[in-house]
C-alpha cells in the first residue's frame, strides 16, 4: 500500500519545521557568544600580599584566555592559555602567576609596581570576544612607618634622659661652688672684721 499524499506532505513540513526550530537554536546560541563576569572590579592590596584576579566565563567550546596589564609603564601582556592546556606565560611573570581553568589568575608577592589595570580577554575559536578589567591598587605597609617613629621616639625620649639627667648634675655642681664660695666669702669677711677689730 502506498501512503496517502498528504501524509507525505505533513511528513516534510515536520522535518521541515525540525530543521528550521534546529537553524533557529543554532543562531541563538552563536549569537550568545561569550559572557563574562568579574565579582569584584577593585581590589586593594598591600605589599607581598597575593591577590586573586576572579573571574568566570561561559561560552561555545574551549576559547584563548589572555591577561594584560596597563600601567603608567605601558602594557605588558601576562599570560595566554587555552582551558586545559599549558599556559604562555611571559617572562617578567614567570614565577609569579597561576592560571585556572575558569579564566582567574592568581599573582604572587604583589608590589607597588603591580598597581593598575588587569584586562581579561575571551575569545571564542568562532571569533567573538569579551574584556573585562580589574583594578588593583597596592599600597605599602605603614606598620613600617609606625615602626620607624616609634625607634625616633625613643632615641628622643633617651636623648631627653640623658640631658636631664647632665642638667641635674650641672645643678648640683653649681649648688657646691655656690656655696663653697659663699662659705669663703662669709670667712673672708669674718676675718677683715677681727684685723679691723684688732687694729682699733
Amino acid at each position: 500500500m502506498r501512503p496517502l499524499p498528504s501524509c507525505r506532505r505533513k511528513t516534510r513540513g515536520i522535518s521541515l519545521g525540525l530543521f528550521a526550530l534546529c537553524l533557529a537554536a543554532a543562531r541563538c546560541l552563536q549569537s550568545q557568544g561569550v559572557s563574562l563576569y568579574i565579582p569584584q572590579s577593585t581590589i586593594n592590596a598591600t605589599v607581598e600580599q597575593d591577590i586573586l584576579f576572579s573571574v568566570e566565563y561561559s561560552c561555545h567550546g574551549v576559547p584563548t584566555i589572555e591577561w594584560t596589564y596597563t600601567s603608567n609603564w605601558g602594557v605588558q601582556k601576562i599570560v595566554q592559555w587555552k582551558p586545559g592546556t599549558q599556559a604562555n606565560i611571559s617572562q617578567s611573570h614567570q614565577d609569579r602567576v597561576c592560571t585556572f581553568d575558569n579564566g582567574s589568575l592568581q599573582l604572587f608577592s604583589v608590589g607597588v609596581r603591580d598597581s593598575g589595570y588587569y584586562v581579561i580577554t575571551v575569545t571564542e575559536r568562532l571569533g567573538s570576544s569579551q574584556f573585562g578589567t580589574i583594578v588593583l591598587h597596592v599600597s605599602e605597609i605603614l606598620y613600617e612607618d609606625l615602626h620607624l617613629v616609634a625607634v625616633f621616639l625613643a632615641f628622643l625620649t633617651a636623648v631627653a634622659a640623658v640631658l636631664i639627667s647632665f642638667l641635674w648634675v650641672c645643678n648640683k655642681c653649681a649648688y657646691k661652688f655656690q656655696r663653697k664660695r659663699r662659705h669663703k666669702l662669709k670667712e673672708s669677711a669674718t676675718e677683715e672684721i677681727e684685723l679691723q677689730d684688732v687694729e682699733c
